[in-house]
């Protein structure tokens, strides 16, 4: 049997390079795409796959991650993404709105849509990593929560229009998650306010945990299609209800 092949956007750090090392622990030659060429390079050579250096809002870029990937594709993760801000409607930055769109919903689908034949060709599986913004509101979040929704919704139309055709459609939802960068990204590299995002909270998920649920929801069967997988840590209820000791 040939071996499989899966792609992992986002793959240079956090949630994006735990799933290429999952993937590759469970036999998948991965490809590792990502922005900083030197991350995913030492990413592929630690796990044995390769590294494109991809943006995924450029479409040379994704052309020439299609050119890697060649006709078959059995997994792809569309985990690249971001958020740029938490100010209200009121103050939006529409500069940071439209880059959180152009990456989370455009470039998500500018890399689905080129590799969707070699996902068919393979029967494979296309997982959006999402994010629990994408299912409700919250103060700050507008821009976030709207392209992550809009994300989904790029999902949920490939599952029904290509509901005739041997691939699948899946959602991974993370609630809150510490990693080492997305946070920070957020507030533009303020520690103090990327870590009170977590202040208090014992036990947030990690990338592991994430990736771990990804790579279940990918491996599963090809007639079982896990259309939508919420996974938020014991401390959070919903997106406002949040179990914080005191310090």
């Amino acid at each position: 049997m040939s071996v499989q092949t899966a792609v992992v956007t986002g793959a240079s750090s956090g949630i994006g390079a735990a799933t290429a090392r999952r993937l590759a622990a469970e036999g998948f030659h991965v490809i590792c795409a990502a922005r900083r060429a030197e991350r995913i390079e030492d990413l592929a050579r630690e796990i044995g796959g390769r590294a494109v250096t991809c943006d995924i809002t450029s479409d040379a870029d994704v052309a020439r991650l299609v050119d890697a990937v060649g006709d078959r594709l059995d997994v792809l993760v569309n985990n690249a993404g971001g958020a740029f801000g938490m100010e209200p409607v009121s103050e939006a930055d529409l500069t940071a709105w439209s880059q959180m769109f152009e990456l989370n919903v455009v470039g998500t689908t500018r890399v689905t849509k080129a590799l969707l034949p070699a996902l068919v060709a393979a029967e494979g599986v296309a997982v959006f990593v999402t994010s629990t913004a994408a299912e409700a509101v919250y103060a700050g979040g507008a821009g976030y929560c709207g392209a992550k929704a809009a994300e989904k919704f790029v999902k949920d139309a490939l599952r029904v229009e290509l509901v005739d055709q041997p691939v699948r459609f899946c959602e991974v939802a993370p609630g809150m998650v510490r990693t080492d960068e997305f946070s920070l990204t957020r507030f533009g590299g303020d520690e103090k306010r990327a870590d009170a995002v977590y202040e208090g909270v014992a036990e947030p998920l990690v990338a592991d945990d994430v990736a771990d649920v990804i790579v279940w929801v990918a491996t599963r069967p090809p007639h079982v299609n896990i259309d939508s997988v919420v996974v938020r840590p014991r401390a959070q209820a919903n997106q406002q209800t949040v179990h914080r000791t005191r310090v």
